[in-house]
């Protein structure tokens, strides 16, 4: 099984979840099965269907969180060097064809959130910092074409 790297955070949080599934939304659900039953004839009872969906996407969430646990590498992210682009490390670009700043941490893909400064490390764009160090450049193949940075700032 591939190892997953992930912050201390993050993996606190997929377990935070996992609990909150299977302590709180699965017997709500089950719940909301027996009462739907309840209510008689199944085959056209349209609680009981939607209820028995949410039980599926239920069991696939708690499988796919104890799969993403079980194979998580915590990585300390005040390790490391501290020169270069690594996973965990924020970057400070800027984006060399419209002269915008951005900031990134490089994250585990169950972290990740770019809407909120947090990329996956199998993303193009940190895949191609990745052993970077201040005042590099880089050409990054992205789905929306080939973009310029300066690293700017590690940190």
């Amino acid at each position: 099984m591939e190892r997953m790297p992930i912050t201390r955070e993050g993996l606190e949080k997929l377990k935070k979840e996992l609990s909150r599934l299977e302590k709180e939304e699965k017997p709500r659900n089950i719940r909301a099965i027996e009462e739907a039953r309840s209510h008689g004839d199944i085959s056209e009872n349209a609680e009981y269907h939607a209820a028995k969906e949410r039980q599926s996407f239920l069991e696939g969430r708690i499988n796919e969180l104890k799969g993403a646990i079980n194979s998580a590498e915590v990585i300390d992210v005040n390790e490391g060097p501290k020169d270069r682009v690594v996973f965990g490390r924020h970057v400070v670009l800027c984006d060399l064809d419209t002269d915008e700043e951005v900031t990134y941490q490089l994250v585990g893909a169950y972290e990740s959130d770019p809407d909120h400064g947090r990329i996956s490390v199998k993303s193009p764009l940190a895949q191609g910092l990745i052993g970077k160090v201040l005042g590099d450049e880089v050409k990054i193949k992205t789905p929306r074409g080939v973009h310029e940075y300066e690293i700017l700032e590690i940190y």
